[in-house]
Parts: C-alpha cells; structure tokens; sequence
C-alpha cells in the first residue's frame, strides 16, 4: 500500500486505496457480527425517535423501551467482544463522495468504550425513571438520553474522522438540551455555554481534521495510521485537534461550562460527567494519538502539563466549594487529567491504566452524583453547609457515597486505586517525575476535598430528621455503583487484563 507524502495526493486514487484496505482487510469474516455492529449504533440512535410517541400512550412502555435499547447495545457490545479479543475483523464500509465514507470499526479499545458507556447509561436510565417520574418534559428527556447514548456508539466505532465529528456534534445538540432541562433562566444560559464552548472547540477540531486530511490525503483512520508512519502530523494540526478535546472534556481553561452543567437533573449530570460527555474527548485523544498517531517528543510534554495544571486547579476549587454537584463536577475535571496523563506519557501501563480509569472512574463518579440527586431530592438544597447527619436517615446512599468517593480518592482495594496507580508507574517509567509529584499531590487534595464533603453531607447534626432514602430502584442503582467500585478492585484482574489487552492492540504498531 502506497503511503501518503506530507502533501495531498490525488483523491480518487486515495479513496481506492481506501477501500482496497477495507476489500482485503477490514471486511467482516462473519456477516452477522458487522450486523452486530450495526445495530448498536442504530439501535439507540434511530430507535430514541419513536419514544416521544410511544410516551404519548404510556409512559411505562417508554421507559422500559429506552431501557432496553441502551441495554440491547451494551449486550450487544458484549456480544461482538470474543470475536475482537480473536483478532477478528469486525467492520463496515460503504464509499461516499470526498472521503466522507460511512465506515464503522470493531477494535479493542471501540469496543471497551462502548461497554462502560452503554453500561453506565444504562443503570442511569433506571435511576430516572423514578428520579425524573414528577418533573415536565419527560418524553424529550428520554429521547435526549437515548440519542446521547446512540451518537457515542457511533463516535466509538467510527472509522472515519468526518463521520465521528457528525456524531460528536450530535452529543453536544443532545446534551444542551439535558443541561437546560429545567428551563429556567439561569438553567438557559448554562446549557447555552456548555454549547457554545464545546462547539466552538469541536470547529477547531474540525480545521485540524482538514489540515489532517491535507497532510495525510484521507479521513480514513486506517489510512491516516499508514501515512504517518512516514511523515507525521504537524504541530498545529495536532494543536487544532486537541483544543476540540480539551473543550468536550472540560480540561483547563476550557472548563469551566462542566460545573455549571450542575443545573441539570443529576441522572444527566452523571450521565455527563461520568458515563459519556467528558469521556468523548479522552477516547477520541486515545482513538487519534494512542492508537492512530502518536504523539511525538514534544507533545508527550506538554499535554501532561496541561493534564496537571488542571488537574490541580480543579482539585483546589473543589476544596473550597459549597455546592454538592459543582464539587463532584470540579473532582471530574481534576480525574480527567489522571486519564490525559496516561494516555499521553508513551507507556503502555499509562495507557491501560488510563483505560482501566476511565471504567473505574465513570462507576464510581456516577455514583457520586446518583447519590447527590437523592439527597438534594429529599432536602431540596445542594449546599453542603447547610446539610449534615443524613447517615441516620439515609444510611445506603451515605455508605454508597462513602465507597464511592474511595474509589475515586484511590484508596485501596478499591477499583481507582488500580487505574491511578498504573498512570503514575507510567508517567514514572518514561521520566515525568516532577509531572507524577504533581499529580501525587492532585491526589491527596482528592481524598481531601470528598471527605469533606461526606463529612459536611453525612456526618455531625442531623439536620433534616424527616429526609430518607430514595426509592428502591434508586436506592438500588446508587449500591450497584458503590459495590461495582469495591468489585472492581477486589477482582482487579478481570478488568485489568481487558484494560491492558485494549492498549496492547491500540499501541501494537510502536
């Protein structure tokens, strides 16, 4: 296969090299795993189109419907795994007119993503249906949801740049409309900037896929990965880029929509912040500069002091804030770094341990914010200072939360503890001493700031007597996060090896 010269070459004769590739290698072996694939995609984003109507009859049967989409491509997901762990190829192409193919890819690390996000979600969406069963607009909640979770399956398994933009503005659409929920005005105008700035950054992003696709003659990631074996990527295409990701995963100074994100129902906000939203822009880091282009010498520098310098500052709001979900929205912006941290030092313990996070981190973060939802529902307030001793009147959701915020502090046994270690052994065996230093310090102000807040929430005085836990299926997904957070390190080895052989397969051509 002829590669790209750091010039644009001729499209047609790119396209058919394009699909030469998919011809020979990408092809399915077994048409019934890329029917698979397609429906995991399909599922959920054309199937949330009949919920608002199914929701006019009965709201029951829309629930369970959307429930069982986001569960039919998890499992689904689950499904096409042996088949990918094979080595198989799993994919599907159809040629469009100037690069812009339809082409959807079944590797390790799609796969991987696609099953915590759709997991997630799908424990989310139970939650709401108690969660959102008193407020308005319940029809387009569902369907916003759904078709959230369905344009991340498609950023996933896209194999082509252009095709994963469509999909990504399709998640910042979807979730401005969950942001703004409420429909106040303050709500309005925080929904509005989380837009404003996740689109703005997406439209760098897309400059740097066109200067990508000048240098290298394609949007095909196979392509791309062939091309820059031999000229690799300019400063300022990689620099375009990762504004866009910065800006969806809300890292410093792009961050500061995700805390105000905060007016949303919280199962949106652990939707956002924990499942998908801000894991969109660290999978597409990992799809483009891990497994497609490797960052260079220089890159692998300076992300992790952008990753640290974030990390930092977020952890040090979160310490003084008063707002229970800004405080847990701020610890997502600091744990982000950890995840930015591995993926970009080089290492391929940085890198499975920033995969084996992001698994860890979206259970445990999301059940920080379930919990957050039950307690502002029963105490209709979200300052921490004027709550306390609600573990007498809401012992599951305080011990929920406890075990919760010990994973994400890193403690062990619990799952982040793995993840966190595995990034700093990382940053500490390609030479980042003074970044790890760094981020042992972000650490330490984590495990500070979220006892502090179980302490301000849970402990002390009792100041709602009459507050009590929320409803049983509530109540029930707040313990399934809190317990997968404990299993999770208990039975690390399961996990671990799905984390590691996803970064062995995406950094196999170094």
């Amino acid at each position: 296969m002829e590669t790209a010269g750091p010039n644009p070459v001729d499209p047609a004769n790119k396209k058919s090299q394009a699909s030469a590739v998919f011809n020979n290698d990408w092809q399915p072996r077994k048409m019934h795993n890329s029917l698979i694939l397609l429906s995991i995609v399909l599922i959920p984003t054309a199937g949330a189109f009949l919920l608002p109507v199914l929701g006019k009859v009965s709201e029951t049967a829309r629930n369970r419907l959307s429930l069982a989409m986001v569960a039919l491509s998890f499992l689904l997901s689950l499904g096409i795994l042996p088949a990918v762990f094979k080595n198989e190829t799993v994919a599907i192409f159809r040629s469009l007119p100037l690069g812009f193919d339809f082409s959807l890819v079944a590797d390790k690390l799609a796969v991987f993503m696609a099953l915590v996000s759709s997991f997630i979600s799908a424990v989310i969406i139970l939650y709401s249906f108690d969660y959102i069963s008193h407020y308005e607009f319940r029809n387009e909640y569902f369907f916003m949801v759904v078709l959230f979770l369905g344009a991340m399956m498609g950023l996933t398994f896209s194999g082509n740049l252009i095709l994963m933009y469509v999909f990504w503005e399709i998640t910042s659409i979807t979730s401005w409309r969950l942001i703004g929920f409420f429909r106040g005005k303050q709500d309005i105008l925080r929904a509005d900037k989380a837009f404003l700035v996740t689109v703005f950054g997406a439209l760098f992003m897309l400059l740097g896929f066109i200067r990508l696709y000048q240098e290298t003659g394609s949007f095909d990631l196979l392509t791309i990965k062939q091309a820059v074996l031999v000229h690799p990527l300019s400063h300022l295409t990689v620099a375009l880029i990762l504004i866009g990701i910065f800006s969806k995963s809300a890292t410093l100074p792009l961050h500061t929509w995700l805390p105000d994100a905060g007016v949303a129902p919280s199962p949106v906000t652990a939707l956002l912040h924990a499942a998908v939203l801000v894991k969109i822009g660290v999978y597409v880091f990992a799809r483009i500069f891990v497994a497609t282009a490797p960052l260079d010498l220089a890159w692998q520098n300076i992300v992790p002091i952008i990753a640290g310098t974030s990390a930092l500052v977020s952890a040090g709001a979160a310490l003084i804030e008063t707002d229970l979900k800004r405080i847990i929205a701020y610890s997502t912006i600091s744990q982000i770094g950890f995840i930015f941290l591995g993926f970009s030092v080089g290492s391929g313990i940085g890198v499975a341990g920033s995969l084996l996070y992001i698994l860890m981190h979206g259970l445990s973060k999301a059940g920080l914010f379930l919990c957050a939802g039950v307690v502002e529902q029963n105490t209709k307030t979200k300052d921490i200072r004027q709550l306390g001793g609600l573990s007498r009147t809401m012992p599951v959701t305080a011990i929920s939360f406890l075990f919760c915020a010990f994973s994400v502090m890193g403690l062990p046994p619990f799952g982040g503890f793995f993840g966190k270690y595995m990034v700093i052994s990382g940053a500490l065996q390609t030479g980042h001493l003074k970044i790890a230093a760094v981020f042992l310090f972000g650490a330490l102000l984590t495990i500070l700031y979220l006892f502090r807040t179980f302490n301000l929430v849970f402990l002390g005085e009792s100041k709602f007597p009459s507050a009590k836990e929320g409803s049983p299926t509530m109540v029930f997904c707040v313990a399934l996060f809190a317990f997968l957070s404990l299993a999770g390190g208990i039975f690390i080895n399961y996990p671990s090896h799905l984390a590691q052989a996803t970064a062995q397969q995406a950094m196999g051509a170094r």
